[in-house]
């Protein structure tokens, strides 16, 4: 009994592990936000709606990172030369097939909350809801791959900042209008950067097995601004979200910029190897915390 114990709590960390729960607030945090907006900028929120938003959000990222594991490990991608967290199926931990068949279940479950967000938002969820199922398949599914070209930074500042934003604030709404678009773009370059940092740590195991990633195609020298770029301008675009908003504060958000400031001094001085896999979980963190901050300025 003890050894079945045992045996089920490894499988159970072993599903965790793969799932990557840590970076989940970059799926959870732009609906959060998107909810503040049309409260606030409208005052209106369909709580079920919401809801049913945060969750395929999440099954989302929860089946792109199990699709990417499987997948990776599958193409050769997680060799001994791997800088970052050890990944279940090339560990042997648990079977491809088995990681993939957790992946198509979050995606379904992606979709059945997709239903009822269909039913209250129409036709524009029903194209962003399809393309964004797609695109977590995509990324590292299919003859041409994302995460093996340069525009995976770009499909994730699309689907976990405009995207998620402002596809939230249409079903509170049913409208739109330039505060949202402008704040999924901050969202979305901040949890841009938690790629950026992911690519850049792995750029030597990556080009080892023909990715072509950003940080890859930039080269060290122009990835590190371009890091700066992402992490600096969402402050940049405060300003002009408050002077869209009829009521609120922004400012709170600023509060975060000595910990973006950090960051990318961090970047700029530290060599690439093991210590960016606490500037890519701070990174999460700095998103998470931006997003609350405004949140929090969105409810004064």
């Amino acid at each position: 009994m003890r050894n079945v114990r045992l045996s089920l709590n490894n499988r159970l960390r072993s599903w965790i592990m793969a799932a990557r729960p840590r970076t989940l607030s970059l799926s959870i945090t732009p609906v959060a936000v998107g909810t503040a907006l049309a409260s606030t900028a409208e005052g209106r929120v369909r709580w079920p709606a919401v809801v049913a938003a945060l969750l395929g959000s999440m099954f989302i990222q929860l089946g792109t990172n199990l699709h990417n594991d499987a997948v990776d490990s599958e193409r050769g991608g997680d060799g001994p030369d791997r800088i970052g967290p050890p990944r279940v199926t090339a560990s042997g931990l648990l079977s491809i097939t088995l990681v993939k068949g957790g992946a198509a279940a979050c995606f379904a479950m992606a979709a059945l909350m997709g239903f009822y967000l269909v039913f209250v938002g129409g036709w524009p969820i029903l194209v962003l809801g399809v393309l964004s199922i797609l695109s977590g398949w995509a990324y590292t599914g299919g003859p041409l791959p994302v995460a093996y070209t340069p525009l995976g930074e770009l499909f994730v500042v699309a689907f976990f900042g405009l995207g998620a934003v402002c596809g939230t604030y249409w079903l509170c709404t049913a409208n739109l209008g330039s505060a949202p678009i402008e704040t999924g773009l901050a969202m979305g370059l901040l949890a841009g950067a938690v790629l950026l940092v992911n690519n850049y740590r792995d750029a030597e195991a990556d080009a080892r097995v023909g990715r072509r990633t950003l940080a890859i195609a930039a080269g060290p020298g122009v990835t590190i601004w371009i890091y700066s770029a992402m992490m600096l301008f969402p402050f940049a675009l405060l300003p002009m979200i408050g002077l869209a908003l009829p009521r609120g504060h922004v400012w709170p958000a600023l509060i975060a910029l000595p910990m973006a400031l950090a960051l990318v001094r961090r970047f700029f001085r530290e060599p690439r190897g093991p210590s960016f896999n606490q500037i890519l979980v701070q990174t999460v963190q700095m998103q998470f915390l931006f997003g609350l901050l405004l949140c929090l300025g969105l409810a004064l």
